[in-house]
């Protein structure tokens, strides 16, 4: 039963096929009816397998699951439905059930100190009627509890904070379980999943930072750092992923040789996952030392462990695109447009520069140029100067031509992540040089309002609904808008005490009130596919 159910009962997918069976959602029923037309004459062969032909071929992607241990077959006459019985009879179904509940790649700590016994509370769950949606809200309410525990800042916070955020993490791997046990995929599951991780994470990060205030300690320039980098390092993952999702050329058979080649050899894939310190390594590195240390060591920690990972992965992902070329799509191209972000001011850029000299230039090397002169005036001269305003200036001018066209070239991928850090490291490195009380934990707040944007235009990409539209971009302003509107706050707010504060506060209430109501409108209401995110790669 349950390869049936793995084949044909996946909501995920408008068509599956298994030996002898097929069905189709509501969607792609149109062209059944096609297939069934055409096929009206007698079908001596393997009718389902003719219609599933015909579908692919009518351009509806039919699913064919592979069954594995699994048996699903047609027999054909007395002997053959014997065989059948026999090998379905010496499959244990249940076993089967669970193994597959947990996912095939994983971290380390993942797959031998968490599924070995969460797959069975994923189980235990269906049994009782709970939904991954509850699992996860589950998840995400005990980590802002740990959250709570580490704001104490006492030792038996702490450790209290460290046991739950563990206990979280083992909620957050039986969401995903309980979706593949049960089969129950859903919209609002993967828009849960996916912003929960981030929201679980920043939180305790900023729980820490209040904990290590109460006992003198300053720390939230290292939180907000560990949280850029975090968030940068995804979108490098995001941008390469999507860049290549759809190449031609050596690249991706060549990245694919390699990767089996290595995957042959059992040691260094346990080496390759933990060493980039996935989500399952890097939340019990966090509880741990959460537990027996100090905030300021759980973020330093984080910092180097994180900044070593986003090393590794970014150069082998370099050394790729530069040696293996590949021919981008268009479709590739809009994607990393969309993760670029820009706003109106990076059209207005475009279009009084025209054809230029400057649009001529390649676009990570414009990016380059608005990044570098941007982090050298912010780090460079005084706070609040204006020499600042005039390289966001410059900045807006040419991370705007950097977008002008269509971004196929081999390293265009690093767009996105450029503009992450350009942003975010520019409100981190104000807020700290303002010296004003408040600004460090107001950056932190709006840095987290718009990750929680950038986020979620990385998840309506992945389920293939676009990006989100056209006017809340320019509502937000984009990413240079923003860059450029928080230097001159600083210029303008340079000598008056806390409203440098007020103003990062109140800019980061107001983007994130309008991003989420239409994040919420959007993934409640909207007939995006449904999913279950997998979490981080391993």
């Amino acid at each position: 039963m349950h390869a049936l159910r793995l084949a044909l009962t996946d909501p995920r997918f408008p068509a599956a096929a298994a030996p002898g069976a097929l069905t189709v959602q509501n969607g792609a029923r149109p062209a059944l009816a096609r297939a069934l037309t055409a096929a009206a004459a007698p079908v001596t062969d393997d009718l389902t397998g003719t219609l599933a032909d015909a579908l692919d071929a009518d351009g509806v992607a039919v699913h064919r699951p592979p069954l594995g241990t699994l048996v699903a077959t047609v027999p054909t006459d007395a002997e053959a439905r014997h065989e059948a019985r026999a090998a379905v009879d010496a499959v244990d179904d249940e076993a089967v059930r669970l193994r597959s509940a947990v996912k095939a790649h994983d971290g380390f700590f993942t797959t031998f100190f968490i599924s070995p016994y969460s797959r069975y509370i994923a189980r235990w769950c269906a049994r009782r009627g709970l939904t991954p949606n509850q699992v996860t809200t589950a998840s995400l309410l005990t980590a802002l509890i740990a959250a709570g525990c580490a704001a104490t800042g006492e030792r038996g916070g702490y450790i209290a904070a460290g046991v739950l955020l563990l206990v979280s993490f083992v909620l957050d791997c039986t969401d995903g379980q309980l979706a593949r046990y049960a089969l129950k995929y859903s919209t609002m599951g993967a828009w849960l999943d996916a912003t929960f991780d981030r929201a679980k994470e920043y939180a305790f990060y900023a729980g820490l930072a209040l904990g290590a205030a109460r006992d003198g300690d300053d720390v939230w320039a290292l939180a907000l750092a560990a949280m850029i980098l975090m968030t940068c390092r995804h979108v490098v993952d995001f941008s390469f992923n999507e860049a290549n999702a759809e190449s031609t050329g050596a690249t991706a058979k060549t990245s694919l040789a390699v990767s089996s080649r290595l995957d042959s050899l059992g040691w260094t894939v346990w080496a390759r996952r933990m060493i980039i310190l996935p989500i399952g390594e890097r939340w019990a590195m966090i509880a741990v030392l959460t537990a027996v240390t100090t905030p300021r060591i759980v973020f330093w920690a984080l910092i180097v462990g994180c900044a070593f990972g986003a090393c590794y992965t970014t150069a082998g992902r370099v050394l790729r695109s530069l040696t293996r070329k590949a021919r981008r799509t268009d479709r590739a191209a809009q994607a990393l447009a969309d993760l670029a972000d820009s706003g109106p001011l990076a059209a207005l850029a475009n279009r009084v520069l025209g054809r230029t000299g400057i649009l001529m230039l390649p676009p990570l090397v414009l990016a380059l140029i608005a990044t570098g002169a941007l982090f050298a005036a912010v780090l460079g001269r005084p706070f609040g100067s204006d020499q600042t305003v005039v390289a966001a200036v410059l900045y807006v001018v040419f991370a705007g031509a950097a977008v002008a066209r269509p971004l196929k070239g081999p390293l265009d991928w690093l767009l996105p992540p450029l503009f992450r850090a350009a942003e975010y490291g520019t409100i981190l490195i104000l807020a700290a040089r303002s010296e004003v009380n408040g600004a460090l934990p107001a950056a932190y707040g709006l840095v987290a309002a718009v990750a929680y944007h950038h986020y979620d235009t990385v998840y309506r990409i992945r389920g293939g609904t676009g990006a989100p539209p056209t006017w809340l971009v320019r509502t937000i302003g984009g990413h240079e808008g923003r860059t450029l509107l928080v230097t001159v706050l600083a210029a303008l707010l340079a000598s008056r005490g806390n409203d440098f504060t007020l103003a990062l506060t109140a800019l980061a209430v107001t983007i994130a009130l309008v991003v989420l109501v239409e994040s919420i409108r959007f993934w409640v209401s909207s007939g995006a596919p449904a999913v279950h995110d997998e979490g981080e790669t391993a």
